[in-house]
């Protein structure tokens, strides 16, 4: 059987930079782009190059890619020529293969937004349309309002679609701008704009998700005979977002019948990248990805319920509905106060420890992770720190050093050029065997900038570990990350630290404390003795 083609197209960097709070510079515009090439999508837009300097410097540096490139604009205004347009000229003058158009089709749009006759929007339509594809480039037109407008009144909607596509629009787009309509009526609209004349073919969907339907929308969309898809990575877009990419993909690689129906410029392979793709996104928007998404996020496939986790260890399928790798994801069994004998076992082979069912600390390890939870620690992702209390509850974990204080102080003083700097300082000591050692640290780099108390306190406590010394000097830092679990005065502070070394591996690790220097210290802490246990085993 031959496959259909189905054909992706990503606005991020157009409609997913209107989510609130979300603004990419020129250098994230370049670095999502060549992400969305390497997973294969068709159509990447651009922007909306004269709107602003970023956009119009984006098209000036944009990379070469693979997909085609897209600058969106609109059609030209009421009583200029297209050629005479200097909107429409600015989009043209990006010099993109393809410029897509977006246009009103709903009645009530254009005589009160726009303000002129239904007359004059179909001229601007077909006027703009024509001029794109007269100059060899690929016309898309983006169906403003399509499926309200259709609702209210079919004629003059289909109208403005029908004038869009006799002049060469390649891609009439069917746009649910408000993110309000239902499956059955996306369903049904688009069946009547295809018994009108506009091939399937021919036919694109852009949904919102409004009513938490863009995904159910477009796969509706699609089997009513659309074959061209926007949507957004992570689902970014105005008010509640757009069509999510990352849920969509795996949706019509994976899922039947449309695996066996389509393909796609994503291949199986491009999409175990999907992952990384989204947690880039969110890396750039310096936002904490979403567990719970679809496929990508961290929980996608955590199995917390003991009978669950008893359950995957015989066979994954029975609780996971696709393989976590094919989307470049992985399967978590995490520490919980939900969690069963089955569960820590699982996470104890995970770690290099096989304990026999019958083992005494099983139940104590349990226990102390559960106590631990209730005032605020979280095992699923700090498993170094997980490690530690098993191999303490297992006699396993040995006596490297004792910390016998530390303390942290900040002051600010003005440097040599009269202006007020913070500098903090650290003071740690440890007992080694029967030598005590007392370090000290400053945390200014060498731009004479302070980096806080915490990073003191991690320069302090790595400093003179005696015989120790050199299995921690290559342990770096790379991320820290603070949550507040109760609120108010009696705010307890959660604290996850990653660490990594020149071996490649990297480990997580966390404290709590009302007190987040020692919340951070307690997670150095286990940082450090991880990476003694891990190397003197070795």
């Amino acid at each position: 059987m031959t496959k259909e083609r189905l054909y992706l197209y990503d606005t991020t960097l157009r409609d997913g930079q209107q989510t609130q709070g979300v603004q990419f510079s020129t250098a994230e515009k370049i670095q999502i782009t060549q992400v969305l090439d390497q997973l294969g999508i068709d159509h990447i837009e651009g922007g909306w190059p004269g709107a602003n300097p970023t956009d119009s410097e984006f098209f000036d540096s944009a990379p070469k890619t693979s997909a085609t490139l897209t600058a969106f604009g609109m059609t030209k205004r009421a009583g200029r020529s297209a050629e005479n347009d200097d909107v429409l000229a600015a989009v043209m003058n990006a010099g993109t293969e393809s410029v897509c158009l977006v246009g009103k089709t709903h009645d009530f749009h254009v005589t009160n937004a726009l303000g002129i006759s239904l007359d004059e929007n179909i001229d601007n339509i077909q006027a703009s349309i024509h001029h794109i594809s007269s100059q060899g480039r690929e016309a898309i037109f983006d169906a403003e309002h399509f499926f309200d407008g259709y609702k209210a009144n079919p004629g003059y909607a289909l109208d403005c679609i029908d004038a869009a596509h006799v002049v060469g629009a390649r891609w009439v787009v069917l746009c649910d701008t408000n993110g309000g309509t239902l499956p059955h009526e996306i369903s049904q609209i688009t069946r009547d704009v295809i018994a009108d004349g506009i091939l399937g073919s021919d036919l694109g969907i852009h949904t919102h998700n409004d009513t938490e339907n863009a995904i159910a929308n477009t796969l509706a969309a699609i089997d009513a005979g659309v074959r061209h898809v926007q949507g957004t990575l992570n689902g970014l877009g105005e008010r509640c977002g757009n069509a999510n990419l990352t849920t969509l993909i795996p949706l019509l690689l994976l899922k039947e019948p449309y695996a066996s129906q389509f393909e796609t410029g994503v291949t199986l392979d491009a999409l175990q990248g999907l992952t990384r793709a989204s947690r880039l996104l969110d890396d750039i928007l310096n936002r904490v990805p979403q567990k719970q998404s679809a496929f990508v996020g961290a929980s996608a496939f955590a199995h917390k319920a003991g009978l669950h986790a008893s359950a995957i260890v015989k066979d994954p399928a029975t609780y996971e509905h696709v393989d976590p790798a094919l989307v470049g994801n992985s399967r978590i069994i995490p520490m919980s106060n939900q969690a069963g004998q089955s569960n820590l076992r699982r996470r104890l082979s995970e770690a290099g420890l096989d304990v026999a069912k019958n083992d005494p600390a099983l139940p104590r390890i349990l226990d102390r992770i559960k106590e631990r939870e209730a005032v605020g620690y979280s095992y699923d992702t700090a498993q170094a720190s997980f490690e530690l209390i098993a191999r303490e509850e297992l006699g396993m974990l040995p006596q490297f050093f004792e910390v016998k204080r530390y303390k942290v102080t900040v002051e600010r003083r003005k440097n040599k050029y009269n202006q007020m700097v913070s500098l903090s300082e650290a003071v740690v000591v440890v007992k080694v065997g029967d030598q005590k050692m007392l370090s000290v640290s400053e945390s200014m780099d060498e731009t004479g900038s302070d980096r806080g108390p915490v990073n003191a306190l991690a320069k302090a406590l790595a400093k003179d570990l005696g015989p120790y010394q050199q299995m921690i000097d290559d342990m770096r830092l790379v991320d820290f990350k603070v949550r507040i679990t109760d609120g108010g005065t009696e705010a307890v502070t959660r604290v996850i630290i990653d660490s990594k070394d020149s071996a490649g591996q990297q480990w997580s690790t966390v404290g709590v404390s009302p007190n987040i220097v020692d919340a951070s210290f307690e997670a150095l802490l286990d940082a450090i003795k991880w990476k003694l246990v891990r190397d003197s085993a070795g």
